[in-house]
């Protein structure tokens, strides 16, 4: 695959896309904004910020916030 051509500004996006990610899933999470930014016939911001919002949905785990304890309520 041909190395992709990003601006510093849509680099940093992606970047930033991958950082709430756990660690074991940004190498994946890069790899599949680049395949399917290769696929576009234009890049540009919009395309991947778009690109980035629709992959980390599918490798984002979110943590569990709720303690496994639960208060009483009074």
């Amino acid at each position: 695959m041909p190395p992709l051509k990003l601006s510093d500004a849509e680099l940093n996006a992606v970047l930033a896309a991958a950082r709430p990610l756990a660690v074991e899933m940004r190498d994946p999470f890069l790899r599949a904004v680049a395949n399917a930014l290769q696929s576009s016939e234009v890049i540009g911001p919009g395309i991947v910020a778009r690109t980035c919002a629709e992959l980390q949905r599918q490798f984002f785990d979110p943590p569990d916030l709720t303690g496994g304890s639960r208060r009483a309520a009074g």
